[in-house]
């Protein structure tokens, strides 16, 4: 299997392992979701962008149907997250910049 299509494919599993369907649409829930960031991340820079101490607030943030789960859309939407950050530790680019403003310049005491 090609790397891209591997990684596809890990998403998907990943998210049915840990979504408790329970006869329905698969979605996590608030401990679903704990427990994919506590075992299936393991880098501190990706970690550190969502913090399974925090639950809570990483729910807020992924949660934008407000049904307290998080379906596959939204799952998809953090490890979207998760890759741009890694994205931007590696190359150091991908930062948001702000239009028509320059840098400002360091001051010499």
């Amino acid at each position: 299997m090609a790397r891209l299509e591997q990684v596809i494919t890990n998403i998907v599993d990943v998210f049915l392992e840990y979504a408790d369907d329970d006869g329905k649409k698969p979605q996590l829930n608030i401990e679903e979701l704990k427990k994919v960031l506590e075992l299936e991340i393991q880098s501190p820079e990706l970690k550190d962008k969502i913090n399974a101490d925090d639950i809570g607030e990483a729910m807020e943030m992924l949660d934008k149907n407000h049904d307290g789960e998080v379906n596959f859309r939204e799952f998809c939407r953090c490890v979207c997250v998760l890759a741009r950050c890694y994205y931007q530790k590696k190359t150091g680019k991908g930062g948001k910049k702000v239009k028509g403003k320059e840098p400002e310049a360091e001051q010499e005491d």
